[in-house]
């Protein structure tokens, strides 16, 4: 199976990165996998083969308005080497580069949908969305193919009526459950801040849909009832400066770290892992820190609610908040996800089986 796959992640180019090794793992689906990546001309990435059958090849666009148009030029280039799939690894502007190469080919089309576009959130977001939903809906009934990574975005797109030529495919993202579960502590949360006797994490990108400012806000209720409570928050992103002035009354409680790749020591030292976003195609955070035995409250996005995570809304996210940290319960993940790579790796595999 020859597949050309496009998509945006530039952690392809960067060895060594996670997302580079799962592409790696990837090479054994298919016969030829070439990707390209949407990317800026100014990041100097450059084209290079990564295996023996995987290639990886940079839009190297103007800008962020060219990508479409420069990886349909690129996909001319897989003319009359017997691409069968081509991939688009979400349903708006890299499906419609998809789309139109995949016409080109005349190989099948597969639409991948990691987010849950049809929550109301992510419509009022911003026009851009606003375009990205009507385009997902024009592009689906066109796919031969649809993989989702949750129950949830099934759902949607059945509640919302999207014509698809066949049922989607629920094929979450791989999480190596074992290798967290086995990962030894190096940072110990309860050392590293020894004044909090209950520490509450978040970890995500600081970006709206993430609605870290929904946690804050919960903070200062539960240290009333609680003063030494912490609330640590790892990551980065566009809307930092704003949260740490949200949360300026309360610099003795909520700490800001940049990302680590350490985040199964977190998980393992902290009280509780806490998710307040609006929308989530999956939440890989979730699975993670209960396949650590941490506790999760979490707005119902995601597979929050698929693997067992305490569901909280506006409303009862201080109460369930106060009751995971002062009652704790044994935080159990549920067994609904494909924890052996092999097996992983086969199903998708399957995906590209058109």
């Amino acid at each position: 199976m020859k597949v050309l796959t496009i998509g945006s992640d530039r952690q392809l180019f960067v060895v060594g990165s996670e997302v580079r090794q799962r592409i790696i793992d990837l090479a054994t689906a298919s016969t030829e996998l070439h990707i390209v990546v949407f990317a800026k001309r100014s990041l100097g990435l450059q084209s290079e083969q990564i295996v023996s059958n995987v290639w990886i090849y940079p839009t190297n666009s103007a800008s962020r308005w060219h990508y479409v148009w420069d990886a349909v030029r690129l996909g001319r280039q897989f003319r009359g080497i017997g691409i069968e799939v081509v991939s688009g690894q979400d349903p708006f502007e890299c499906g419609l580069a998809a789309w139109f190469v995949s016409r080109r080919l005349a190989a099948k089309l597969q639409l991948q949908i990691h987010t849950d576009f049809l929550n109301p959130y992510f419509w009022h977001e911003s026009f851009l969305n606003k375009i990205r939903v009507l385009l997902a809906r024009f592009l689906l009934p066109r796919a031969d193919s649809v993989r989702v990574v949750s129950r949830m975005i099934a759902d949607s797109l059945q509640s919302a009526g999207c014509r698809i030529k066949a049922n989607p495919v629920i094929l979450p993202v791989f999480v190596d459950v074992g290798k967290i579960k086995n990962s030894p502590i190096k940072t110990d949360l309860r050392k590293k801040y020894p004044q909090f006797d209950k520490i509450i994490l978040m970890a995500s990108r600081f970006t709206r849909e993430k609605n870290i400012g929904l946690a804050i806000e919960a903070m200062h209720e539960i240290v009333k009832f609680r003063p030494k409570t912490g609330l640590v928050i790892v990551g980065d992103g566009s809307e930092e400066k704003k949260l740490k002035a949200k949360s300026y009354k309360l610099k003795a409680n909520v700490i800001f770290e940049p990302w680590t790749d350490d985040l199964a020591s977190y998980y393992k030292t902290a009280d509780l892992f806490l998710v307040t976003s609006l929308y989530e195609g999956y939440g890989r955070t979730i699975i993670e820190a209960l396949a650590c035995g941490c506790q999760v409250v979490s707005t119902d996005v995601g597979v929050a609610r698929e693997v067992g995570a305490i569901i909280a809304t506006r409303t009862t996210l201080v109460d369930l908040i106060k009751q995971a940290l002062f009652v704790p319960k044994k935080a159990t993940l549920k067994n609904c996800l494909i924890q052996d790579k092999q097996l992983y790796l086969r199903a998708y595999s399957n995906l590209w089986t058109i």
